[in-house]
């Protein structure tokens, strides 16, 4: 699977909930930032721009890997 066919989902377990993309490259960068209330779903996607995904506050996320929770 390449990077460009990963995606997660992530469900806010509460209100506040931020997800923050960060860049790919020789020094990582926030460069799109998102804010989920209680009970809002986000699809996102790694692709050559992103490298990785943070989360901010409680929520569930789901990979091919299985499901996790962020407390």
């Amino acid at each position: 699977m390449s990077a460009a066919d990963a995606y997660i989902m992530i469900q806010a377990l509460e209100d506040g909930v931020t997800v923050i993309g960060l860049t790919r490259g020789a020094s990582t960068k926030f460069h799109h930032t998102e804010k989920l209330d209680k009970g809002e779903i986000l699809l996102a996607q790694f692709t050559e721009h992103t490298s990785a995904i943070k989360i901010r506050g409680k929520a569930r996320v789901f990979t091919n890997l299985g499901v996790a929770e962020s407390e």
